[in-house]
């Protein structure tokens, strides 16, 4: 079952407690390294084979294909970690004829290619399953920073105006549908219409692929709203809805009025630069349902 927001509060660290942060692509990993290593906690860092490793190998980390996933419970044994988070992107799925299996690897098979079949939820679900039931406490990383969680309202000196609500519930209401077939979590409405829906190719590209749309004609209404939200039942310790200063960016080039996230259940990375970029570009950043965090 996946882990309801009443149960992800924020969580203490001992002195004696060690996290690894399994880091892939995006600033979220940064930030997460820089906020436990700032609060007295140095993490141990394994980069993602593949994923931007800038600002992640000065200090204690190494690196790990996909497809050596079978290495990684000795990994974090040997770095004695307590408490694991699984933080940013990946850019492509393991390859499955590739990866090295061990014999403890092949009892975990069949819950691989359920995983490998479905979305990306489902393969995160297994392998959270997998490091718990090895003793490794799978934590979210807003349990580690809980700032980085949206609040309920308005962020940006913009409001949205009352004429975009329609379109903030169509693009709300579609995201959850998506995010129910394990697809995406982020919706774009102009007007009333839905008019892009996030895939594999995630949020930057389904922006261009409107703004591309508004360039070429196809869309010629102005404005509209990017909505991002939680999957219904999704697992919250791995892969929120996540928005930064390069979003914002994107929605403004893709000729947007603003962004609503998920209230408890989305990130803001850099929090500062996304209002500071938002109000300079006159674009509304909130919270929309969800909880307080």
């Amino acid at each position: 079952m996946a882990a309801t927001a009443e149960r992800l509060l924020p969580i203490r660290l001992a002195p004696s407690d060690r996290v690894a942060v399994i880091a892939g692509g995006g600033e979220l990993p940064r930030e997460l390294v820089r906020g436990l290593t700032e609060a007295g906690h140095p993490p141990f860092i394994i980069i993602v084979g593949g994923e931007d490793r800038t600002g992640l190998t000065d200090g204690d980390h190494t690196v790990l294909e996909l497809e050596e996933y079978g290495r990684l419970l000795p990994v974090l044994r040997a770095a004695r970690a307590t408490h694991v988070v699984m933080a940013g992107s990946v850019s492509r799925r393991p390859r499955l004829r590739a990866i090295r299996f061990s014999i403890g690897l092949l009892k975990l098979l069949p819950g691989i290619l359920w995983g490998l079949g479905r979305g990306d939820d489902a393969l995160l679900r297994v392998v959270v399953r997998h490091l718990e039931a090895a003793g490794i406490r799978v934590v979210g990383s807003h349990q580690i920073l809980p700032d980085l969680l949206a609040g309920r309202g308005a962020l940006t000196r913009t409001r949205p105006a009352a004429s975009l609500e329609a379109g903030i519930e169509a693009a709300f209401t579609a995201a959850r549908a998506i995010g129910a077939l394990d697809i995406g979590q982020a919706a774009v409405a102009v007007g009333r219409r839905v008019v892009a829906l996030e895939g594999v190719e995630g949020t930057a590209a389904m922006l261009a692929r409107v703004r591309d749309l508004r360039a070429s004609g196809r869309i010629s209404m102005p404005g509209g709203v990017l909505v991002k939200c939680a999957k219904p039942g999704q697992e919250l310790r791995a892969d929120l809805p996540t928005i930064g200063p390069d979003t914002v960016a994107e929605a403004h080039e893709a000729g947007l009025s603003g962004i609503a996230v998920e209230a408890g259940r989305a990130i803001v990375l850099r929090q500062a630069d996304v209002v500071a970029t938002a109000d300079r570009l006159g674009l509304f950043v909130i919270g929309i349902g969800g909880t307080t965090p």
